[in-house]
């Protein structure tokens, strides 16, 4: 749309060109047509012209300068196409010269020199083939013209040498024009080209710069406001759209700016430009030396430590996965030392109960060493289409079996309808085993087995497909909810603080969602909201639990 406005005014402009080029054309037919009554009518100029057929002469001359006339008229105000307007008007040119020299004595070589500018200015507007046809018109007419009046006279040789002479320019000057406006032409035209790239990368910067979160402000060495963004319009208070003087919209970054301007190398130090806005960090740099243009930038601070923190965060987990790695193989050879030493009979009680600390906690350190691994080295996720119900039974199955859980601890709670989604099954298969490890552990009343339901249903009729884990214990707290999906965050003594934040981002590998929801008979409801395949239908309907056998 940007490049199909820019054509049409670079094509409006282009024409406007033309138009005043044809009238400049038509006002010097007018001065030559003017020249012509003159030579025709005025008793002076008889005295240096002689008039060989008078009645033709003013026949040609006053009919001439009206269509002049009429032409610069028709070039000024109307709207009609060029073409025909130039070639109407260069073939009265041409035959007003060829008659008026016919009927004058004296002046045929000025006559032949003036057809000379009407020739070129009619090839430069008009089509190749339409400007060689007017000059070889003028031409050959010149030369029809000198033999009929010139039949026996002493000196037609060189009437005829000089005719052929601007013959020959006429075609020349036809020519040369051509070649000319199509120099123009294409000139013209990749200028227009330039003039689209130009404006549409500028419609493109200011779009970039208008959306950008920094804010920019582009200040002279007046402190006149040159350019200002939205983020830099918020930041700095949302002065008055009418205001355009730095020290009145902002004081401070006026103060900050002269500061600057005496010491550039000075450290930028965050600052708060107005009340109830975030504290910025404004920096700022000379954009052009010849126009004392200044360019500022003012970032929000709370972005920037953010950026800094995920960075922290980043590189603190490849240290971790270089340290997991490399405790693996110690802790495989203690456990496995452990578990040999285990099977000594002559290992005391109370050795026994020592070796059974280490070996409890190596396993925990293994499963710190497997979350952080799992964390570093997560593959793609590869989305399947599964019946979510078979799959939640499966799950709780393996599980009771894997883990020795009893029926009444653990139970599927699943639709009497075929429910499908679109996930990678190990994936869910981790991020569920996650959330039931931590419902094993915190999600019961003291001195009370655990009791946990996973959940398989539809969120509405025809809705997302959701698997929930349910336990009954006291919840979480709201102090701790803001941070249960923050890296290394535990409430527990034994935990590592990233089976929460794993589980989150194996669901968002997969476009699913991973809440805590307050469950309304007490205790915690984990929630993961899985995409379903588009061209299936869900259904909700009662729910049928799977009991312990």
């Amino acid at each position: 749309m940007i490049r199909k406005r820019i054509r049409i005014r670079a094509s409006h402009s282009s024409r406007g060109e033309q138009r005043r080029e044809l009238y400049f054309f038509t006002l010097y037919r007018v001065l030559v047509a003017a020249l012509l009554v003159f030579l025709v009518s005025s008793p002076l100029a008889q005295q240096i012209v002689e008039l060989r057929l008078p009645w033709l002469a003013r026949a040609v001359a006053i009919p001439y300068l009206l269509m002049a006339c009429a032409l610069l008229l028709a070039a000024r105000r109307s709207s009609a196409p060029l073409a025909p307007q130039v070639a109407l008007g260069l073939g009265c040119d041409v035959i007003a010269t060829l008659l008026a020299k016919a009927s004058l004595d004296g002046p045929e070589a000025g006559l032949a020199l003036l057809l000379i500018v009407n020739i070129g200015a009619g090839a430069l507007l008009l089509p190749v083939r339409l400007g060689l046809g007017f000059a070889l018109a003028a031409s050959i007419g010149s030369l029809v013209e000198l033999m009929a009046s010139q039949v026996g006279s002493a000196g037609a040789a060189g009437n005829i040498a000089e005719t052929s002479m601007f013959a020959v320019t006429y075609l020349t000057a036809a020519v040369l024009c051509h070649l000319l406006g199509k120099q123009l032409r294409e000139s013209a035209a990749l200028a227009q080209r330039r003039g689209e790239q130009i404006a549409s990368l500028e419609q493109i910067n200011e779009l970039i710069i208008r959306r950008m979160r920094s804010g920019v402000i582009v200040v002279d060495a007046a402190q006149k406001v040159r350019l200002i963004n939205e983020a830099a319009w918020h930041l700095i208070g949302e002065p008055s759209p009418n205001e355009q003087r730095l020290e009145r919209m902002c004081p401070e970054l006026a103060r900050r700016l002269t500061e600057w301007r005496i010491r550039p190398s000075a450290e930028s130090e965050p600052a708060v430009l107005a009340k109830d806005r975030p504290e910025v960090i404004p920096r700022i740099t000379r954009l052009s030396a010849i126009d004392e243009l200044f360019l500022i930038f003012l970032d929000d601070s709370r972005l920037v430590s953010r950026r800094a923190e995920e960075l922290t965060l980043s590189t603190l987990g490849r240290l971790s996965a270089s340290i997991a790695h490399e405790i693996r193989n110690p802790l495989a050879a203690i456990s496995h030392a452990a578990q040999l030493l285990e099977e000594s009979p002559a290992l005391v009680d109370g050795d026994r109960h020592l070796l059974g600390i280490v070996l409890n906690h190596c396993r925990r350190m293994n499963g710190i060493v497997e979350n952080v691994l799992s964390l570093s080295r997560r593959e793609r996720s590869r989305p399947e289409q599964i019946e979510l119900g078979a799959w939640v039974d499966h799950f709780v199955k393996e599980y009771r079996t894997g883990h020795f859980i009893e029926g009444h601890q653990l139970r599927s709670v699943t639709s009497a309808h075929r429910l499908f989604a679109l996930v990678d099954p190990q994936q869910l298969h981790q991020v569920v085993t996650i959330l039931v490890n931590n419902a094993l552990i915190y999600g019961h009343a003291p001195d009370e087995p655990a009791r946990i339901s996973v959940v398989a249903r539809a969120a509405s009729e025809g809705g997302a497909p959701l698997v929930e884990v349910i336990d009954c214990g006291p919840g979480v707290s709201d102090n701790v909810l803001l941070r249960i999906f923050d890296p290394f965050f535990t409430t527990g003594e034994h935990g590592s603080g990233l089976g929460l934040y794993i589980a989150r981002q194996l669901c968002e590998a997969n476009q699913s969602t991973l809440e805590y929801k307050h469950h309304p008979n007490g205790g915690s409801c984990f929630r993961i909201t899985l995409p379903r395949p588009s061209n299936l239908r869900l259904e909700t309907s009662e729910l049928r639990v799977l009991e312990a056998p």
